[in-house]
């Protein structure tokens, strides 16, 4: 088995912090981004031009920081998500009392394309997850997709790696692609079934509209 992926914070990213105490009322002041503190400052869920929900969190700036309320900016950039968690609530300990902070990261997403049975963008709720898992989010491949090729699709340091993959044999277990990191896109390969199933769709097609033609110019001329 690879060794388990643990990404980083990096600039760009959207932390989700949520912050709890003994002294509930106090913790909400440390919550902007809480559903309660977003349906008090406008109705309904929200939305960008585009009619997805905004992702509301806070906002890993150019150099590397995020500025929570009262404690100012922490600096996040190359920490892991355990690691922000515990700054974080060393940076609470003077204004509540055993606190405790959740943390994610929701820029954490992945895309799964091709002969799966539901193709869609998937968020990821931890900060881990295998290529194995993220078939299953799609509903599996369909029986016409190749498992035995799947593309994964991984940008890194401004470069786009390119890796096939053969998830039925072991070896695939130990690749450095089982753990899929934020932002790969995974892309299952139509089987040669579903190629000329469509290749043959495309060959009749002239040929219907050419009859529905045929049958109009007929039945103009016996009019």
């Amino acid at each position: 088995m690879p060794e388990a992926y643990t990404p980083v914070v990096k600039p760009g990213d959207v932390l989700s912090i949520q912050i709890n105490s003994l002294n509930a009322e106090a913790s909400t002041f440390f919550n902007p981004y809480t559903p309660m503190t977003l349906a008090s400052n406008r109705s309904g869920q929200p939305t960008n031009s585009s009619g997805l929900p905004e992702i509301s969190g806070y906002l890993v700036a150019p150099s590397g920081e995020i500025e929570l309320p009262l404690i100012g900016q922490v600096g996040v950039k190359g920490l892991t998500l355990t690691q922000v968690r515990n700054e974080i609530r060393t940076r609470l300990t003077p204004y509540l009392k055993e606190p405790t902070v959740n943390v994610r990261n929701l820029n954490f997403r992945i895309s799964v394309l091709g002969e799966v049975a539901r193709p869609s963008l998937f968020t990821v709720p931890n900060d881990q997850i295998t290529l194995i898992e993220a078939l299953s989010l799609a509903g599996d491949a369909t029986i016409y997709g190749r498992r035995d090729n799947i593309l994964v699709v991984r940008e890194e340091n401004g470069q786009k790696t390119f890796s096939r993959l053969d998830i039925t044999r072991r070896s695939f277990f130990r690749s450095p692609y089982y753990y899929l990191h934020p932002n790969d896109i995974v892309y299952v390969e139509p089987g040669r079934a579903r190629v000329s199933n469509a290749d043959q769709f495309y060959q009749v097609i002239p040929a219907i509209l050419s009859a529905l033609s045929f049958v109009a110019i007929i039945l103009t001329r016996s009019y």
